[in-house]
């Protein structure tokens, strides 16, 4: 049985950083689009200055890490960044398979992972 993203958990914001907690598999279908949604609403409200919370993730498929990939572009573009916080081992080693564990800062601790914007 496949577990969608069950929502973007939680959406806190520090300072002009927003931290987002995201549970469940990121696979194709509806968690990826779910999820497309909701970070375009936030960039579209101005938010390019995200972290990721991915410690709940248990998988990640190429959906998943193209979506990634899209919003840190997408980020960059604006003038902000994506930074991953607490990525699982599966989601590291998926993305450093693939080669683009490089285009991601990663971040154990949240409060550097904050501080990294500054």
């Amino acid at each position: 049985m496949e577990i969608e993203i069950r929502s973007l958990g939680e959406v806190r914001s520090l300072g002009d950083v927003k931290l987002i907690k995201l549970s469940g598999k990121i696979t194709l279908g509806a968690a990826v689009d779910r999820l497309r949604e909701n970070l375009d609403e936030l960039m579209d409200n101005g938010t390019i200055r995200l972290i990721l919370e991915l410690s709940e993730v248990p998988m990640i498929d190429s959906s998943g890490i193209g979506l990634l990939v899209r919003c840190m572009t997408a980020a960059k573009q604006r003038g902000g960044a994506v930074k991953l916080l607490n990525p699982s081992k599966f989601t590291v080693q998926t993305l450093k398979m693939i080669g683009l564990l490089n285009l991601f800062e990663v971040f154990q601790v949240q409060d550097e992972a904050v501080a990294s914007f500054k």
